[in-house]
């Protein structure tokens, strides 16, 4: 039975973690994984978007930190200060659990959690990341009207006023991160397209940074966090070889 507990991080609403951890019954945990949900940084979507991964990384013996963060709308989110919250959350987390202090960290997330887990990377919070579906280019993501107009808002200002603030918030233009990571993306992706993450890889290898690839034939933008999907197998598999 996976034992869950709130911890907050911080006084706004949004500051809290759901901490999952493993069966105490089963072997000691691997280590801690970090799950950051996506959303476009809208406050209409939140952590329980992540809930099913979370679920999955705890049977397979991770502690889980399943990460809420500010967002955009009236939840007081934005560049940088979301970035700020999930950095909070990842120290938090390994501040209630010290034991995993010594053990291997991970960061999933997607879409735009997979941007923040990305940057995560690049902070030195975890060592290894999983990206699913990420937004990896907020530039590109301006131009193309992604979104529904998400990008601007979560920068705070049209690209065209600072394109340097839209660089810093994007992975894409952070390389090297120097951490192992792994991108998984599905071919039929109608919210980030998968072209975003091949020339995010493309970029990545060229950096010089252990990037793994995986493109799923006629996958979406939201089976890729179905635990049941081939996608997750995928990524569950990779990272038998970070756990501690």
């Amino acid at each position: 039975m996976q034992k869950r507990e709130v911890v907050r991080y911080g006084s706004a609403p949004s500051h809290f973690v759901e901490l999952w951890d493993a069966d105490p019954q089963g072997p000691p945990a691997r280590g801690l994984a970090v799950t950051v949900h996506g959303g476009w940084w809208r406050d209409r979507h939140d952590l329980h978007l992540m809930d099913g991964l979370a679920a999955d990384l705890a049977d397979r013996g991770w502690c889980v930190a399943n990460i809420e963060y500010r967002r955009t709308g009236g939840d007081g989110g934005g560049w940088p200060h979301t970035l700020t919250d999930v950095l909070d959350a990842v120290a938090a987390a390994h501040a209630v659990r010290p034991a995993l202090a010594d053990l291997p960290s991970i960061a999933v997330g997607h879409s735009a959690g997979g941007q923040l887990a990305l940057l995560t990377a690049a902070a030195g919070l975890v060592n290894a990341v999983v990206a699913l579906a990420p937004i990896t280019d907020l530039p590109r993501c301006a131009a193309e009207g992604l979104g529904e107009g998400a990008t601007p808002l979560f920068v705070a200002t049209p690209y065209e006023d600072d394109p340097a603030r839209y660089r810093e918030a994007s992975p894409l233009h952070r390389l090297p991160l120097g951490r192992p990571h792994l991108i998984v993306h599905g071919d039929q992706d109608q919210r980030v397209p998968v072209t975003h993450s091949r020339a995010y890889v493309e970029a990545a290898k060229a950096g010089g940074d252990p990037v793994t690839y995986v493109e799923h034939a006629g996958t979406d933008h939201f089976q890729v966090v179905d635990p049941q999907h081939a996608s997750w197998a995928a990524a569950a598999g990779w990272l038998e070889g970070r756990a501690g």
